[in-house]
């Protein structure tokens, strides 16, 4: 039997229904994939908390259009100079209040720039920053300067992933967020529902949808069938198997690169024969069109193809078990422990058809003389193992993750991903850490050039981590919806971007 047919056939779709919600005409229904572990501002970066969060709750200081070709946008600032010398002058828009009726001032800009960056907490966004030092000056109640140590040219770009706070917030996780955007968090009830509700006194205009009820349900079958049943209106994960109504089923680019992070510190996978074999030893093309679906496409860099500085010539590592064995058994005949274990862990309901991939992958690893298991676990448990400190191990772990880059520049992806210092690195590389610095700071032509080298070092030179796949999204909407999903829809879920028929 074929890996393409055990994938096949690895897939059972659940038809259970759930009892049927009343809503209004202007209420909607979200059904998630998986349940919200937090409803922290700071870390709505990451995609199952910024579909809820970002944009609906909490704002930021500039928006980048990933609908359409506006580019960056003004949000919570209304213009933005370079001033140079490294520092950028923000201008807020005046009149602007948060949920709890206190006014935005370039104070709370500050306060919440200093608890992304804070050693009391492990901010998502912070991760993005690299090893870019900022320091704010409040210059009046509307006028924030932001002095960036080394100089940082995509600083407003930057300031997209900071959602603002008011200068009250905790230096602490918080259960119910404070922002300044159109809908306030009325209910969060765990396991079972999140409530946003629209309030009357937003700043910008008002949105069509009064009140967003989120539900999490972990089959997909379910959650299609709960649009087609009238039960909710926007499931934003469906797969490709229940993707069958031309009316209400939508296939957009997804910014999402699905890879296994190897530490290339631990044994055995700190010889790269062996990180080779990791590559060598998976059939990529035999998941597209079974548990992922067709337009997938295969992974050769961190962020997809519409990145700055991609590059061309580089080609996925072909599929070739016996080279894989041939490269196993040269590491052990110079001493290196090939059979030691390596566990994948991997984050359930991160992507449709995860733990069908993940066994797969298992399944490959084995064929050709690895070690390997498999551990399922939920996004909370994800996270410990997932960003640094890593926890200890006989032998090593492989995450299985996805990351997010629609914004444009590697910048997003490169320092937490593969610098020495990066919260989710597993390389330790003086060229690596260079061309990540130069390539920061660099602009234009130069920059792109640079990403371009760092790219292919990483991918053939150093074969850094196993790239697997550039994603495709799949959203079923109910039919009274005026909504198309995008590539936005796969990190941020804007309510008031919804309209009705």
């Amino acid at each position: 039997m074929t890996i393409k047919h055990i994938l096949v056939g690895a897939l059972v779709a659940s038809t259970t229904m759930v009892p049927a919600m009343a809503q209004d005409n202007t209420d909607i229904t979200v059904v998630l994939s998986e349940e919200l572990d937090l409803v922290e501002p700071c870390m709505a970066t990451r995609s199952n908390i910024g579909r809820v969060i970002l944009q609906n709750i909490s704002e930021t200081l500039t928006e980048l259009d990933v609908r359409g070709d506006k580019g960056l946008m003004p949000r919570l600032a209304d213009s933005w100079e370079d001033k140079g010398d490294g520092t950028w002058q923000f201008k807020l828009h005046p009149g602007v209040t948060f949920s709890d009726g206190t006014a935005l001032d370039a104070a709370d800009v500050k306060h919440s720039f200093d608890r992304v960056f804070s050693d009391q907490m492990t901010c998502e966004s912070a991760r993005y920053f690299a090893d870019t030092a900022l320091t704010f000056t409040v210059v009046d109640d509307l006028t924030v300067d932001v002095k960036a140590e080394p100089a940082q040219p995509i600083l407003p770009l930057l300031m997209s992933l900071v959602t603002i706070v008011p200068s009250e917030t905790p230096m602490e996780f918080v259960r119910q967020p404070v922002g300044t955007g159109p809908y306030e968090m009325t209910e969060w009830t765990a396991g079972q529902q999140i409530v946003l509700t629209r309030r009357d006194s937003y700043w910008g205009a008002q949105p069509e949808v009064t009140k967003a009820t989120y539900l999490f349900r972990s089959e997909p079958a379910v959650r299609a069938g709960m649009v087609a049943a009238g039960e909710a209106d926007i499931a934003p994960q469906i797969t490709a198997e229940v993707a069958d109504n031309k009316a209400t089923d939508f296939s957009y680019l997804n910014s999402e690169t699905v890879y296994l992070r190897i530490d290339n510190a631990d044994a055995p996978t700190s010889d790269i024969r062996v990180r080779k074999a990791l590559n060598a030893a998976i059939e990529r093309e035999a998941f597209i069109g079974t548990v992922l679906p067709d337009g997938t496409e295969l992974a050769v860099a961190m962020t997809p193809p519409t990145t700055l500085g991609w590059n061309p010539d580089l080609s996925p590592p072909a599929y070739d078990p016996e080279l894989a064995k041939t490269l196993l058994a040269e590491a052990k005949a110079d001493g290196v422990d090939v059979s030691l274990p390596i566990e994948i862990v991997a984050r359930t309901e991160n992507f449709p058809n995860v733990t069908e991939v993940s066994e797969a992958l298992v399944q490959m690893f084995n064929e050709v003389g690895f070690n390997a298991t498999l551990r399922m676990v939920e996004v909370a448990e994800h996270e410990q193992y997932y960003s640094k400190p890593y926890p200890e191990s006989e032998g090593t772990r492989l995450v299985l993750a996805q990351h997010d880059n629609s914004r444009g520049d590697p910048a997003f992806s490169m320092f937490f991903k593969y610098a020495s210092q990066g919260t989710q690195s597993g390389v330790n590389d003086p060229k690596v850490d260079d061309l990540i610095a130069r390539a920061s700071a660099a602009t234009g032509e130069e920059r792109a050039a640079l990403w371009s080298e760092l790219f292919a070092y990483v991918h053939d030179e150093i074969v850094a981590d196993v790239l697997l796949f550039h994603m495709v999204g799949l959203s079923r909407v109910s039919e009274r919806l005026d909504f198309t999903p995008t590539i936005a829809t796969n990190q941020q879920l804007q309510l008031a971007e919804i309209g009705f028929k």
